[in-house]
């Protein structure tokens, strides 16, 4: 299928973002660059309520924030990592998108400002993500959340994060996650599938770029190797939590997410894969401003609801 019309134009206003050559290029030069250059996105969604709190970790205490929709009652609640090759992104970054899922879902989100990449390498984020997921957990009570109904999820590099953080929890023995959103995630380190050939310059997340986010988050190449920085590399894949995929046909990470996806099919999972052939990577950061993030929303959300109906 062909590139959708309205990708097309946003590509087209990325065009003004000049990056330095990856050899030269600093995450903090990457950071300022992405910032300034920035599309403005569609209006924000009204929720009733968003509070920044810090919660302890096992490092530094970690930022989140929470969204409340307008529903009363004990709520279902998703917690939320942000994209950005583990070195982009933060809480404001992704605010957009935090407000259109927790009124879709009539949840609780609870966005993760989790450290990044140079400053703090792998596992520093995971450690984070996890974190984040057992303070929400032991909080349910005052939270007001169904512990029945917590769900993890996450775009590209937050996707990695809510990926493995549900394989810590099977192998910890919780806690329990009712379901995991993954929006286009980074599964492997591997950049020799096709789509990165085929895909890998032109359409917003490049080839080179990716090996340069790589570079940053880990210390050493052998700790792609390591449990939890690489879902596609883990051995077993079985009895993990429900999954919705959403993955985009112009994306270079669209063959590790197929894989992922085919993988836990496999393990006996229950997978929900929605596939948009003309979609780029990144593309629900532009919701409210491209009709196909707004139709992948709202099918995403259905997706979601359907699968919290059962429990």
């Amino acid at each position: 299928m062909a590139l959708d019309p309205q990708m097309q134009g946003l590509l087209d206003a990325f065009g003004a973002l000049k990056l330095p050559p990856y050899e030269e290029l600093t995450a903090e030069t990457f950071r300022v660059l992405a910032d300034a250059k920035r599309v403005t996105r569609g209006q924000s969604e009204t929720v009733a309520e968003v509070s920044d709190r810090l919660i302890p970790g096992n490092g530094p205490d970690i930022k989140v924030r929470l969204y409340r929709p307008h529903a009363e009652g004990v709520l279902p609640a998703l917690v939320y990592f942000h994209g950005g090759g583990f070195v982009l992104g933060d809480l404001d970054s992704h605010d957009n998108l935090c407000r259109a899922l927790s009124n879709g879902l009539g949840a609780l989100v609870v966005a993760v400002d989790y450290r990044r990449a140079p400053e703090a390498r792998f596992p520093a984020a995971f450690d984070d993500a996890w974190d984040a997921l057992k303070w929400v957990a032991e909080h349910v009570g005052e939270l007001a959340i169904d512990p029945s109904r917590l769900m993890v999820g996450g775009d590209s590099a937050g996707a990695n994060l809510a990926a493995n953080v549900c394989l810590k929890a099977r192998d910890n023995n919780g806690p329990a996650i009712a379901h995991q959103l993954l929006f286009y995630p980074v599964c492997d380190n591997d950049l020799s599938r096709d789509s990165y050939r085929e895909m890998g310059s032109g359409y917003f997340l490049e080839t080179e770029m990716m090996r340069w986010f790589w570079e940053q988050y880990l210390g050493a190449p052998e700790d792609a190797d390591k449990p939890y920085c690489c879902p596609l590399k883990a051995t077993d894949l079985s009895n993990l939590p429900a999954a919705t995929l959403v993955v985009g046909g112009y994306d270079p990470l669209k063959d590790e997410g197929l894989a992922y996806i085919e993988r836990l099919g496999l393990a006996g999972n229950s997978v929900h894969s929605i596939v948009y052939p003309g979609a780029i990577h990144g593309f629900m950061s532009y919701i409210g401003m491209l009709k196909l993030s707004d139709q992948a929303l709202n099918e995403t959300v259905d997706a979601l609801q359907t699968a919290l109906a059962r429990h």
